[in-house]
């Protein structure tokens, strides 16, 4: 199993406008594909303008497919194209985690 953790920056002012946006043209196409998150949440303290997601995989392969065909959509590739002209975001922090031998989910 891994945890792909992903944090979004959004430019000061415009995290609400971003997640409105995810909402309404990204949040079902990506369930669609890669299953529920873990976690999706924007950050309350520290930095404000931000937010993560974590998503779970059985493995590399299982993420890989998934991403593929996520990209692949058309739904999705709309999605990113309204994203970025609205420009909302500034950057974009990947991390793939692997759980330690103790814990068990």
């Amino acid at each position: 199993m891994i945890y792909d953790h992903r944090t979004y920056t959004c430019r000061p002012g415009t995290i609400a406008k971003h997640l409105k946006l995810y909402e309404d043209s990204g949040w079902h196409i990506q369930k669609k594909h890669l299953g529920d998150p873990v976690v999706y949440a924007a950050t309350e303290t520290g930095d404000v303008n931000s937010y993560i997601h974590i998503w779970v995989y059985d493995s590399a392969s299982d993420r890989a497919q998934k991403r593929a065909n996520l990209k692949a959509d058309p739904e999705w590739q709309a999605y990113l194209k309204k994203s970025a002209d609205a420009g909302y975001l500034i950057s974009q922090v990947n991390k793939i985690l692997m759980p330690t031998a103790f814990f068990q989910s």
